[in-house]
């Protein structure tokens, strides 16, 4: 499928039952689902969109965050088409940037059922000057430095667990993605107003968030919730942001009394 400016956006589908679409966050691609898959392809028919700039999606040469409410609401729309959900909509579980990207898809009228929605990151996430050094590195052929000092300063990850994630299989992928992606990104979520994409959203939305995040991100979700009557709030002990990754039962656990 394309989105609206006609750049191809890919996905993957498998399982049987309620359609659930995931949005995946920065530094990530359709297959880096791994941990949640199996859990979520036995309760759901899933399909997983590659974000533009990545994956088997194309991109454009010029970028703009709106064109990514686009696409969502387009992969929404055709999971939820004829054949697809009994009720014409579907249900979204989004992790980080995906999930304002869902926000902004609901938000323009995509047939959204309910969202869980874990981290979504906003202007309090990164600082100017962090964004500024790290499109400097990358500039300068340090791209890996670069990523490095955004999972430590920003995602709150620590040195063991960054050089654990080096020797898997999506490291290589990942660095390429982060430096496509990191500086327009960065630059959207220093100005994107969550509060007025919230105020379009009428689907239901849950969060989820990590004990062990960092601070930006409660303050972020704290901010969502006031602007979204009766959205609510589970908080995940002993977890931080990569939740999706090193907590998938608890997760699914989630998602799947939210839905229930």
């Amino acid at each position: 499928m394309r989105g609206s400016d006609g750049v191809a956006i890919g996905t993957v589908t498998e399982g049987v039952g309620t359609p659930l679409l995931l949005v995946h966050g920065g530094m990530r691609t359709a297959a880096s689902w791994t941990s949640l898959w199996p859990l979520l392809t036995t309760r759901y028919r899933v399909t997983a969109m590659d974000r533009r700039g990545r994956g088997t999606s194309g991109d454009a040469p010029e970028y703009a965050g709106e064109r990514e409410f686009d696409d969502v609401a387009a992969v929404a729309r055709h999971v939820a088409g004829p054949g697809g959900a009994v009720d014409g909509s579907v249900d979204v579980l989004a992790h980080s940037i995906g999930a304002v990207f869902a926000l902004g898809a609901a938000g323009r009228g995509a047939p959204i059922r309910r969202m869980l929605l874990c981290e979504p990151p906003g202007p309090p996430t990164q600082s100017r000057a962090q964004l500024d050094q790290g499109v400097a590195w990358i500039a300068d052929g340090q791209a890996g430095r670069a990523l490095v000092a955004f999972l430590i300063e920003v995602i709150g990850l620590d040195p063991a667990t960054i050089t654990a994630m080096r020797d898997t299989p999506l490291a290589a992928e990942a660095l390429t993605v982060f430096t496509a992606t990191f500086a327009r990104e960065g630059e959207f979520l220093q100005t994107v107003d969550l509060a007025a994409l919230a105020r379009g959203v009428t689907a239901p939305v849950h969060f989820l968030v990590g004990a062990e995040s960092p601070a930006w991100a409660a303050a972020v979700t704290r901010t969502l919730v006031a602007a979204l009557p009766g959205a609510g709030v589970t908080l995940v002990p002993g977890h931080g942001h990569d939740v999706v990754d090193t907590a998938p039962e608890l997760v699914v656990d989630a998602l799947a009394a939210f839905l229930a």
